[in-house]
């Protein structure tokens, strides 16, 4: 999971489009970091730009950055981890 913190004001007005159901939507792009920032940030959050913009290689608007979230204290489940699980008995009602 990666949170995300967006600074709504930088998005340019004509970026936000209005759907059939009423609702603002505007098109992002999420990508990784080449090196985790001074903030532990390790993905930017950009404006999609169209076809035309990357074309004329327009200036891409950055509107915020992410952090990849990892719980504390979750164990990475491995094959190691698997085989000390107890076993199912005879009575589990599974159909295999």
């Amino acid at each position: 999971m990666i949170t995300f913190s967006i600074e709504l004001s930088k998005i340019p007005k004509e970026k936000v489009k209005k759907a059939d159901n009423g609702k603002l939507y505007c098109n992002i792009v999420v990508s990784e970091l080449k090196e985790v920032d001074e903030n532990g940030n390790t993905h930017k959050v950009e404006i999609s730009r169209t076809k035309d913009e990357r074309e004329a290689n327009a200036e891409r608007i950055y509107i915020g950055r992410g952090k990849e979230y990892k719980p504390l204290n979750v164990k990475q489940v491995t094959p190691e981890v698997v085989d000390m699980l107890p076993c199912l008995d005879d009575n589990d009602d599974l159909p295999f």
